[in-house]
């Protein structure tokens, strides 16, 4: 592998890194929303009172969210 190979390899590296950062932000940016959208407190309604709709919708939210941000991040 070349200097030109590293140098390709080193930039895929920085912009996974980069990716990876950003879409964990917006995560992490989404699921505060989420909280604030939902009427109810989460923790309770899923450990306490085992609401499987709840759980459902949270993965629904975090399934959803990972596919817009690796469709932005694939272009």
């Amino acid at each position: 592998m070349g200097p030109q190979g590293m140098e390709h390899l080193g930039k895929a590296l920085v912009n996974s890194v980069v990716f990876s950062l950003v879409g964990m932000v917006v995560f992490v940016a989404g699921f505060f929303v989420l909280r604030l959208i939902l009427p109810m407190d989460m923790k309770k309604e899923i450990e306490h009172d085992q609401n499987t709709a709840l759980g459902i919708i949270i993965g629904s939210f975090v399934l959803g969210l990972a596919f817009i941000v690796g469709m932005a991040i694939h272009g």
